[in-house]
């Protein structure tokens, strides 16, 4: 039993997970460390490390409790029987404020689309949020619409706040933000899958240490 869960997309084996797992130091797949490139400031990817390489499409959650593990990734395997995949134009390294990611080149409704899919989907998995989380999100600012997503969804933004990312670094300044993405946008080109394929939701867990493992990838069939 882990603590919490959640719906990422996850890379399928090859080399753009193989570079995403390195670059963090965190295989998600095989639940090991690895070894980070060569020269990093592993200070920059402390925070997303734990996580994996990944794109949040349902966050972290704590299971209801008429709910459990089995029943979860039974219900990813249902959605993805009637969910297509997602083609995208592309990838590239870009700044998201205080942090820097992999993020579509060009808009994709499709990919809106699903994510709106799986937060809805899934929801019945979730339990209520505590008062502390809800406290916790609201110093940091959020507006009217993403405070009332918040409490309907269990998180803030999702829907026409929701933006597909790929997280590559912890909170940065803006001089890291693009000393960063001008480091790492030549290592992850030659890994870029072309096309670029949204092909499955994974089921994660979150263990007691805070690190996330992938317990189960369900390929969309639909």
């Amino acid at each position: 039993m882990f603590e919490r869960y959640a719906i990422f997309y996850t890379p399928p084996p090859g080399a753009f997970a193989d570079f995403g797992a390195s670059w963090l130091g965190w295989d998600s797949a095989a639940g090991c460390e690895v070894a980070h490139p060569a020269g990093l400031d592993t200070d920059l990817i402390k925070q997303p490390q734990k996580y994996g390489f990944h794109a949040t499409l349902k966050a972290p959650f704590y299971l209801a409790a008429v709910q459990d593990e089995a029943a979860l990734i039974a219900a990813a395997d249902d959605f993805a029987a009637v969910r297509a995949s997602v083609a995208l134009a592309g990838l590239s390294v870009q700044s998201m404020g205080s942090f820097v990611a992999l993020r579509p080149v060009e808009p994709s409704a499709e990919l809106q689309g699903l994510a709106k899919s799986v937060v809805q989907g899934f929801d019945t998995f979730r339990a209520p949020l505590t008062d502390g989380y809800i406290t916790r999100r609201r110093r940091t600012g959020l507006t009217p619409r993403q405070d009332a997503q918040m409490l309907d969804w269990g998180y803030p933004y999702v829907f026409d706040d929701f933006r597909f990312h790929m997280t590559l670094s912890g909170p940065v300044d803006e001089v890291t933000a693009t000393d960063l993405a001008a480091r790492v946008q030549p290592l992850v080109t030659p890994n870029l899958p072309d096309p670029m394929i949204i092909d499955a939701i994974s089921v994660m867990g979150e263990d007691e240490d805070g690190m996330f493992h992938l317990l189960h990838r369900a390929t969309l069939n639909g």
